[in-house]
């Protein structure tokens, strides 16, 4: 008998980690998800850049002022210079021909390419900063694709939301499947609980195996579930390791450092209002539930 309790419990410990590991998965997977879809938007915003366009008779000092300025720009995230031969040689090649040969002197101005903090990569924020630098008396012209950034940002604003949402849910979702196992665990050793409660022994007396079992059932399960995640990230750096522009370390932390807290944090918490719910019932109720 006693050896069939001990299987009978350890086949439920076995059940619950397996059922929370699967559980922890997918969230997991989701919040893995929802980090790479924060640096894809990241990474797409600071693609975008701003072209200053110089005039062909700004001095070189008055030259290397405006770049030392544009650099303290708290929008700025780099700078770059490009002369004219530069851009002349990039059209030429865009272009297959060189404006130069037929019109006996290149129309394409010298000019800076900003490249953009993320934050900064929409319309309103740029608006702000560009009639300041567009005063500037060697300045021709500032251009940026405001329509496109708009268009981009209104669209990663659509699928945060809807990330958002989903991750909500499935948080929800990993509630109520860890704390149905935790319940049921708890369940299959209620009238442990009233023996002991007849006895008169302390309900933190009580509580403690519930909760030391699950601890190591989060626990566990945790790690199991960061185990397969981390295996997933590995292949996924391995099949593509442009990948790991998306993937970093601290995408990395994130993921598996919140499968982690969150397997603890609920078992634990399932485990206690189980086990306390069973504590404040009478007799009658033990047998009725």
């Amino acid at each position: 008998m006693v050896k069939k309790k001990r299987s009978s419990g350890s086949f439920n410990t076995i059940t619950s980690c397996i059922s929370t590991t699967l559980v922890l998965l997918l969230l997991g997977t989701v919040v893995f998800f929802v980090c790479v879809a924060d640096g894809l938007s990241r990474s797409v915003r600071e693609n975008f850049t701003v072209q200053v366009l110089l005039d062909d008779s700004i001095p070189n000092r008055d030259g290397l002022a405006l770049q030392t300025q544009l650099r303290t720009q708290p929008y700025v995230r780099l700078v770059d210079y490009i002369s004219k031969e530069r851009a002349t040689r990039e059209q030429a090649e865009a272009l297959g021909t060189d404006p130069s040969e037929f019109l006996g002197y290149s129309p394409i101005p010298a000019s800076f390419e900003l490249h953009l903090k993320a934050e900064y990569a929409n319309p309103d924020s740029l608006n702000k900063f560009m009639p300041s630098l567009k005063q500037n008396k060697y300045v021709t012209d500032v251009v940026y694709p405001a329509d496109l950034m708009e268009a981009v940002n209104d669209n990663i604003r659509r699928v945060s939301v809807v990330l958002l949402a989903v991750a909500v849910l499935l948080a929800f979702v990993s509630f109520a499947l860890i704390n149905n196992t935790m319940r049921l665990s708890v369940y299959a050793r209620r009238f442990t609980i009233h023996s002991m409660k007849l006895v008169g022994a302390k309900w933190s007396f009580i509580r403690r195996p519930f909760m030391r079992r699950a601890f190591w059932i989060g626990f566990v399960s945790a790690l199991l579930a960061d185990g397969l995640l981390y295996a997933g990230m590995h292949v996924m750096l391995e099949w593509d390791a442009n990948i790991g522009l998306l993937i970093t370390p601290l995408v990395i932390f994130i993921t598996l450092g919140s499968v982690l807290a969150v397997g603890l944090l609920l078992t634990l918490l399932c485990a206690f209002f189980s086990v306390n719910r069973h504590l404040n019932m009478s007799g009658s109720d033990v047998y009725l539930h």
